[in-house]
């Protein structure tokens, strides 16, 4: 912003429009955030992962389990839609695919013959929102239920890592997703939960008015670093760009937006063993050096 387009003194700041993911993004790694987030066009992303796929069709068929009526909530139905709406993108071979599609399988109707078919959750991949005077957040809850006079959030997780209470306790989405629920609905949200299917392990957390005031303002924080950057950003990419020569042909391929070497350092790079299995690691020297090329099905438990 220009020196003669400061804001007056008590005009509204723009509210920071995000969801979780976006300030997850910024606390793990801010140039892959650039990435996701600013760069238009995007980077070109590397090839989809196939437990990314796993995940999407369990999530998908549970959420379709839901929306049956309550005579069709049965395990039979649960592993139908699973099959029906199978992703096979990632994965090395036909085979490695057709088994894991039987994992899978097993997985959403072993976890739904735990259910009580009769249950109607307050919503089932149930966008909520809230508003501070920092940010406008939004996302999306697996599940809401309600048990008794509260509301609880329900997560589900399909990754081969086992879960633990600490998880469940520090997720700033989990976390924003109860603060927004209750807000929206009117009605008490403290507890979330991480379904891990793999396990059929429930992991709970309760938390009290203080933790989620933390966890939000946690986020506000977040909130306020990346906004300014994301300012400085748009500065940057407005002005004219510098006359540069064609990068020749074969050369490694960069991103394909060009910024200021000052504005650059607001996203800093965050090396480390998950380089290797982020979306834009060709295009980042310090993520090709951090750790080992990955194949696309290697996040899968084989």
């Amino acid at each position: 912003m220009n020196a003669d387009q400061l804001p007056l003194e008590g005009m509204p700041r723009r509210l920071y429009s995000c969801t979780p993911s976006r300030l997850n993004t910024w606390l793990d790694c801010r140039r892959r955030y650039r990435f996701t987030y600013l760069d238009r066009p995007q980077p070109p992303k590397g090839p989809a992962w196939a437990h990314n796929s796993v995940g999407a069709s369990v999530h998908n068929a549970l959420a379709g389990w839901w929306r049956e009526p309550y005579e069709r909530r049965t395990p039979l139905t649960a592993a139908i839609l699973l099959t029906n709406g199978w992703i096979k993108e990632g994965f090395r071979d036909e085979e490695q695919s057709a088994r894991w599609l039987g994992r899978a399988r097993d997985l959403v109707s072993g976890y739904v013959s735990t259910l009580d078919p009769s249950d109607d959750p307050v919503g089932v991949e149930r966008t909520v929102a809230t508003r501070t005077k920092v940010l406008a957040l939004s996302g999306r809850i697996d599940r809401l239920d309600r048990r008794g006079d509260e509301l609880v959030v329900v997560d589900y997780k399909t990754g081969r890592r086992p879960l633990t209470q600490d998880d469940a306790r520090s997720s700033l989405a989990l976390a924003v997703y109860a603060i927004a629920a209750s807000r929206m609905m009117r009605t008490p949200c403290r507890t979330v939960e991480l379904h891990h299917l793999p396990t059929g392990e429930i992991v709970e957390w309760r938390h009290t008015d203080e933790s989620l005031e933390r966890h939000l303002g946690r986020a506000e924080e977040v909130a306020v670093e990346a906004s300014a950057a994301d300012e400085r950003y748009r500065e940057a990419v407005a002005a004219p760009p510098p006359s540069r020569s064609r990068a020749p042909r074969g050369a490694p391929q960069g991103p394909a937006v060009r910024v200021p070497p000052e504005v650059e350092a607001l996203f800093t790079p965050s090396p480390g063993p998950i380089c290797s299995w982020c979306d834009f690691r060709r295009h980042c020297p310090e993520g090709l050096a951090a750790g080992p090329d990955r194949n696309p099905w290697d996040g899968l438990a084989d």
